[in-house]
């Protein structure tokens, strides 16, 4: 359910919402709190934690609008706000922007408009929470450790999380940018810096949209780790769409001529999840390690550009529901059998 603080001295606003939304009240897709005033929404805040998104005025006593969007900047960062007033001006948009609001529509309202404006900006939310799910999830977090992420997290949820050493099933992927390196050798770094985050960028969006976290950046490669309900599958849709939206891009720029191509290793088993590292420098890698882990990254230097490999038991679990082709044989480093792989086709 969707929690919607609507903050407006306005009474009649409350009754025309109740009535417009009345079938997602009744269906228990979204709950309704009211505020007269920005003061009294605050107070509101207090009492509901779990209030998704702000709609409200900008005229209001005791507390305007705009004076709420400088107070939910200091103590609710994560809240979206909907301006929803009768100062259509420029002058009142580009404050109301200025200090954080998400969209600004005009009264009198239009509730086709106020219930698309409402869906984006859950949508946006959700996004956002997904997000810091992510990032809760793995050591992404030692990368970008934003005061936000670490005021919105529960410190003791994360840090026994952190602790905790356990065999688990999942899978493993290995993506690696052909030839990149070709490129670090001859271009100013800024250069190579902003080209790699790009498509590193366009693989963590495929990663997360299939519930896999990353595990680590690896020079121009990334490992990433999918656990639960068919890991195996969500990887491979993963690898699948990530070869296809980077085989999609352009050159890089009109100065450095490459088209980006990958290699991707994926195996799945079981492996040791925990803290890997050296308490002394107090620098642990929360990751998973294990024969299968160094398989997958085996299976990713054993693959030519554009290919998805993966191995025989694997694809024994997944031939119904992926077009494969046998590879055939390949002997990888420390495994005295050569291996039988396949290429994941689509």
């Amino acid at each position: 359910m969707v929690k919607i603080l609507v903050v407006d001295d306005e009474t009649d606003l409350e009754v025309l919402i109740k009535q417009k939304f009345r079938k997602k009240i009744r269906e228990q897709e979204y709950e309704f709190v009211f505020a007269e005033n920005g003061r009294h929404a605050l107070e509101q805040l207090k009492k509901h934690h779990d209030v998704d998104i702000i709609l409200s005025d900008i005229n209001m006593p005791v507390m305007d609008g705009l004076t709420l969007l400088s107070k939910l900047n200091e103590d609710h960062v994560l809240l979206k706000s909907i301006i929803i007033s009768a100062y259509g001006d420029m002058e009142n948009i580009r404050i109301a922007m200025n200090r954080g609001a998400f969209d600004f529509i005009t009264k009198p309202v239009n509730f086709k408009d106020l219930e698309l404006t409402v869906e984006k900006t859950i949508r946006y939310v959700n996004q956002i929470r997904s997000t810091i799910q992510a990032i809760k999830e793995n050591n992404i977090l030692k990368m970008y450790v934003d005061e936000t992420v670490l005021n919105f997290m529960d410190s003791r949820e994360f840090e026994s999380s952190l602790m905790t050493n356990e065999t688990v099933e999942a899978t493993v992927v290995f993506i690696d940018i052909c030839d990149f390196s070709a490129i670090s050798e001859k271009e100013a770094p800024d250069k190579v810096v902003k080209l790699l985050n790009s498509y590193f960028d366009v693989m963590v969006k495929e990663i997360i949209a299939q519930k896999g976290y990353i595990d680590k950046f690896i020079g121009d490669a990334i490992m990433a780790v999918f656990r639960g309900d068919y890991h195996l599958d969500r990887a491979i849709d993963a690898c699948l769409a990530t070869r296809k939206m980077i085989e999609e891009l352009p050159d890089a720029s009109d100065d450095i001529s490459f088209s980006p191509k990958v290699t991707i290793g994926i195996n799945s088993g079981q492996m040791i999840s925990g803290n890997i590292g050296s308490a002394a420098l107090r620098r642990l890698d929360y990751t998973v390690i294990g024969d299968e882990v160094n398989i997958a990254q085996r299976l990713q230097a054993a693959a030519d550009e554009g290919q998805i490999i993966i191995t025989e038991s694997n694809y024994q679990l997944v031939k119904e529901s992926f077009n494969c082709k046998k590879v055939g044989q390949v002997k990888l480093k420390n495994k005295s059998i050569p291996l039988v792989i396949y290429e994941v086709l689509d």
